[in-house]
């Protein structure tokens, strides 16, 4: 880049206050932060396994509360009597109920039925001898004696520790027994259950809910021996084990094998047990050291990556202004010293400047779109298609009682400076002007012609007076200011007043038609529509101003206008007592207005094509509709002849422009003044016609002439611009790189027929 940004105070300072912006909040949030996740996460961690050791005694007394109620139905069973078990005919009924009793439980692996001093033992499979199911079943720590005995002696639910079984002399598994007598808590037992359950039924129980982790799951009885152990990793020594008898239910650390551990311990209100989890404690909070980690490993990235989107926020902030400042400098002094600041103050001050010196540049915007919304409600008078957000943007307020709508003429003017001053003046003073003795405001609305302004007048009338009093009042008012200000004596027509802006289209329509008429009356003289009623009628009870509007509506294209006419003079004929032959006599002074109206706009067709038609039509009605029809064709061609004369007149300006778009004076106002209408007539057409602005087709068309200089010669690059009528060459090398994406220089090498020439003069111009 050309200048160094570091040298500005302005870009340092945004700089440091995007700095600090980012890592005063950075900084506390993060401490927050980590010590929340270290303490939420420990706190959710130890939380969360004591809640699933407590869903695992849960459902593990479950299980055995189940098989309780299966030893209880069992001793109450007729089927499972010691005399129907004994006996051949019913054991077999025995047998079946056994192993139904089986499969109402999934941690059954075998279920055995013993009667005291029996020699025989009951299981789903049938009956045996004590002596086979000894050899069916081989315990490694539990003895067929002992076996036996504890069966006999049982009188309370025991549940032995785990222990091998051998099964059938092949299988081995890791089996526990539990025994309960029957029937259960009763002092005499006459028999025990025994159920003998596979140790992986409890520790696939105990993984499914605990999940994966590294640690040890304890079940102790409540005399503190180990039922289960169900290890992932680590083992724990007999003595470390069982110190875990006895501690109460909750969250412990211990240090156990020289190691921190932590441990989880539950206690069941059902039969005692303790369920104990040992576990790591770095494997508890090793993700309370990841987020530590985490933490400061983003702290810092986010403060690299801050500083570094500082320094960019920074220069995009600063870029726009440095680019304003050059552009400012280029165009007024004290220019920049070297050192990239300025003479007085900092960059900002210096666009504030730049910025009122060029205000009065952009704000010539706004009249051209303001006069077109204007134009539409003279044209169709429905003040309700001004949304209010324009009319607060054009600051236009119909909240008047009363308005009408006067033309005002000051003869032709010449095409020179001081022609056009003055005609910019009279419109920038008529544009909007207050009444405030007369309780009225008017907008000033340019017509098509060069020499014709339209005013719309919205005031407030008093009853006590009459409505034409205060009429007359702001005509002359707006007349002796003109006289005053201008030394000009304006010609002006005064349409009818109405009480509601959207009848606004018929005043004008009045207006234009007693514009046409000071003629008769010499030039310089104010003409009311009003007063027209009271001329002398020549016409047979059509009313002389009825059959003026209709003319002047027709030659403006105005349909709503005309029909209103047409059919409130049939409507006044069919009120009347006349005889039908008279009425229809009188219908033909509106035909003729219409026609002689259609004759002078050229429309000759359309008198031998309709005239015969209406001429034998059998009733007022289908006069009426013949009128309406007549009327509708005419506006429809006047419309037609409008669009062609524009387009024809639009082509004329082109091509004017297309010839003289390199003088740098060009302009809407020289234009205006060639074809002798309206710039905003111009400006509104031109946009209409060719789908873009004035503007922008001048700009494309010197942006196409550069780049057919650049692409065929080596000229220089401020030549070129300045040879197709650009003067500032800054602003238009921004402008050429925003739409081609190439500066020309750039776009000189890639297109070039000369192949990459580049002087220097033309990188001095683009830096």
């Amino acid at each position: 880049m050309k200048r160094n940004y570091f040298k500005s105070k302005l870009f340092l300072k945004y700089i440091w206050s995007y700095l600090f912006i980012l890592l005063i909040p950075l900084v506390l949030m993060t401490i927050f932060i980590y010590q929340s996740a270290v303490s939420n996460l420990r706190s959710e961690i130890e939380q969360s396994r004591l809640n699933q050791l407590t869903q695992t005694k849960v459902i593990i007394d479950g299980r055995m509360k189940e098989l309780g109620e299966i030893a209880s139905r069992i001793s109450y069973d007729k089927r499972l009597t010691p005399f129907r078990v004994h006996d051949a005919y019913y054991s077999g009924e025995a047998i079946e109920a056994l192993d139904q009793y089986k499969a109402t439980s999934s941690i059954i692996d075998e279920l055995f039925l013993y009667f005291h001093k029996d020699e025989k033992i009951y299981s789903a499979k049938g009956l045996s001898s004590f002596d086979v199911f000894a050899k069916s079943f081989s315990f490694s720590k539990w003895k067929k004696d002992s076996i036996l005995q504890d069966l006999n002696n049982a009188k309370f639910p025991t549940m032995r520790p785990a222990d091998t079984v051998v099964r059938n002399a092949s299988l081995q598994e890791s089996m526990l027994a539990y025994l309960i007598p029957i029937t259960p808590y009763n002092p005499n037992p006459h028999g025990t259950i025994m159920y003998l359950i596979k140790k992986s039924e409890l520790t696939s129980l105990i993984d499914s809910i605990l999940g994966n982790y590294q640690g040890i799951t304890y079940i102790l009885d409540n005399k503190g021996q180990i039922l289960v152990d169900n290890r992932q990793g680590e083992a724990l020594g007999n003595a470390e084990a069982k110190s875990l008898f006895g501690l109460s239910p909750g969250i412990h650390d211990k240090l156990l094998n020289s190691k921190p551990h932590s441990i989880v311990s539950v206690t069941s209100e059902n039969n005692g047990w303790t369920y104990v989890t040992v576990m790591p404690s770095a494997q508890f909070f090793s993700s309370v050291v990841h987020v530590r980690s985490f933490i400061v490993m983003l702290f810092i990235i986010v403060v690299i990556v801050g500083a570094a989107i500082a320094l960019l926020l920074a220069r995009m902030q600063y870029q726009p202004i440095s680019t304003l400042v050059e552009f400012a400098n280029s165009k007024s002094k004290p220019r920049h010293p070297a050192d990239g600041t300025t003479a007085t103050g900092n960059e900002l001050d210096r666009i504030r400047t730049a910025l009122q010196e060029y205000s009065s540049r952009i704000d010539l915007q706004e009249p051209y779109a303001r006069n077109h919304f204007l134009s539409m409600l003279l044209k169709y008078g429905n003040a309700q298609s001004l949304t209010p957000e324009l009319q607060e943007a054009f600051d236009l307020h119909f909240d008047r009682t009363h308005h009408f709508v006067m033309v005002i003429g000051w003869g032709d003017m010449e095409d020179t400076q001081d022609e056009r001053q003055e005609r910019k003046e009279m419109i920038e003073l008529l544009a909007q002007i207050e009444f405030p003795e007369l309780a009225a405001h008017a907008y000033g609305v340019e017509l098509p012609q060069l020499d014709q302004i339209a005013l719309i007048i919205s005031f407030n009338s008093n009853q006590a007076e009459q409505e034409f009093t205060p009429v007359r009042h702001i005509v002359e008012a707006v007349r002796c200011n003109m006289l005053e200000t201008f030394d000009l004596i304006p010609t002006i027509g005064v349409g009818t007043c109405y009480s509601s802006p959207d009848q606004l289209n018929q005043s004008f329509i009045e207006a234009c038609s007693a514009f046409e008429l000071r003629t008769s009356s010499g030039h310089g003289t104010v003409t009311y529509f009003e007063k027209l009623l009271y001329a002398p009628d020549h016409t047979f009870w059509i009313p002389n101003h009825s059959l003026l509007k209709l003319s002047q509506s027709l030659k403006q294209g105005s349909y709503d206008v005309a029909s209103q006419m047409i059919s409130a003079s049939i409507q006044s004929l069919q009120s009347s007592e006349l005889s039908a032959l008279l009425k229809r006599c009188i219908c033909f002074d509106i035909l003729n207005t219409m026609l002689k109206t259609a004759s002078e706009l050229g429309i000759h067709n359309l008198m031998q094509e309709m005239a015969p038609n209406m001429i034998y039509s059998n009733s007022l009605d289908e006069l009426e509709s013949g009128f309406l029809n007549l009327a509708s064709r005419i506006c429809k061609q006047v419309e037609r002849n409008n669009q062609k004369e524009e387009q024809t007149q639009i082509d004329r300006i082109v091509s004017y422009i297309d010839d003289h778009y390199a003088d740098h004076t060009l302009s809407l106002e020289t234009i205006a003044f060639e074809f002798a209408i309206s710039p905003s007539h111009v400006s509104r057409s031109f946009k209409e016609k060719m789908g873009l602005n004035f503007i922008q087709y001048i700009w494309q068309k010197r942006m196409d002439e550069v780049m057919r200089h650049l692409k065929t010669t080596n000229a220089p690059l401020k030549e070129i611009i300045i040879q197709v009528g650009y003067l500032d060459t800054p602003n238009f090398i921004r402008k050429f790189k925003k739409e081609t994406g190439y500066t020309p220089g750039q776009y000189r090498k890639l297109y070039g027929e000369n192949g990459p020439a580049e002087s220097a003069s033309d990188l001095d111009d683009e830096s």
